[in-house]
């Protein structure tokens, strides 16, 4: 027999690993939580450091500073993981 002819038949079964769409709806949520977190800190932070510069409080505002950049990359990285994960269970179950 051709070797062509029986590659279509060698590949993992991904029907025997039940669960994706449980899998897909835990880490929405997860992820849901953290990116509401993120802007709840950008808030936070944003706040902070309005109030603090206002005041002149520098070392404050330097701490909401970075506190800020900390969430704004934060909510990126959670955004971008939700979009990631979501993407590797449609390419999962297509293999």
């Amino acid at each position: 027999m051709r070797l062509h002819l029986l590659l279509p038949l060698v590949g993992p079964d991904f029907g025997a690993v039940g669960g994706s769409s449980q899998l897909r709806a835990i880490v929405g949520a997860l992820l849901t939580y953290g990116l509401i977190i993120s802007v709840l800190m950008v808030v936070t932070c944003g706040a902070t450091l309005a109030i603090s510069s206002s005041n002149g409080s520098w070392h404050a505002a330097s701490k909401a500073k970075t506190g800020l950049f900390v969430a704004l990359g934060g909510a990126a990285l959670t955004g971008a993981a939700l979009a990631w994960a979501n993407w590797l269970l449609d390419v999962g179950a297509q293999l």
